[in-house]
């Protein structure tokens, strides 16, 4: 099995954009962390997020659980060549899903909840998948493009911060645990959004230890 890799790190700081009056909801004011810029050498990961990156809603987005976003660089052919309104394929560069590590070897199907991976100084751990937004479909201008992700499974995941340090881009993926193989991202993402509808199996997911407090607490208020 190949090491993961990543191949870009991206992080932006939240601002407001848009129209305040606008018309047309698309182009009305928002605030949000969602574009990020890639960033080259050495940069600090704190238990929360890396240096030079923040969240606008801290309510469903940051926080302990999802410091570090990641997304597979595999889906970016994928998306390119099916998201014809994206006249420009340029301006779809790594980052355009709002994540911090876009990752090269890695897929919805092959990580783990609770996975441990060593990346240059720091430890991390996956946390739960990533539930799409509607800023991701403000962002691009497509009205469907978060149900999109959340229908296709190419999500991405969030990582905890186990252990801080310097990150760069180009660094190895190390995976160090996998005590959880059973609940990859992609089994995960089947049961919350109910392609998998069977509440023991939804029971059996929310109990993973390892698994997200918001998500835990999500799968069993589905189930009552």
């Amino acid at each position: 099995m190949s090491i993961p890799q990543l191949c870009s790190i991206q992080v932006g700081l939240p601002k407001t954009i848009g129209v305040e009056a606008a018309t047309n909801p698309m182009e009305g004011s928002w605030s949000t962390g969602f574009f990020k810029e890639p960033i080259q050498g050495l940069i600090w990961l704190g238990k929360t997020n890396l240096v030079g990156d923040g969240q606008a809603d801290l309510k469903n987005h940051g926080g302990v659980d999802k410091a570090v976003l990641g997304y597979a660089a595999e889906h970016y052919p994928t998306w390119r060549k099916s998201l014809n309104q994206i006249q420009d394929k340029i301006n779809f560069p790594y980052g355009a899903f709002g994540e911090n590590f876009t990752i090269g070897g890695q897929r919805e199907t092959s990580v783990c909840i609770g996975d441990i991976y060593q990346v240059g100084e720091a430890k991390i751990q996956v946390s739960q998948p990533r539930k799409p937004c509607w800023k991701l479909s403000r962002r691009w201008g497509i009205d469907d493009l978060a149900l999109e992700v959340q229908k296709t499974g190419r999500t991405g995941w969030y990582f905890r911060v186990l252990k801080e340090g310097y990150v760069q881009s180009g660094l190895p993926l190390i995976l160090s645990d996998r005590p959880f193989p059973e609940w990859t991202v992609a089994q995960a993402n089947d049961i919350m959004y109910n392609r998998c509808t069977d509440p023991d199996v939804k029971r059996k997911l929310a109990t993973c230890p390892l698994l997200s407090a918001n998500w835990q607490e999500k799968l069993l208020n589905s189930i009552k």
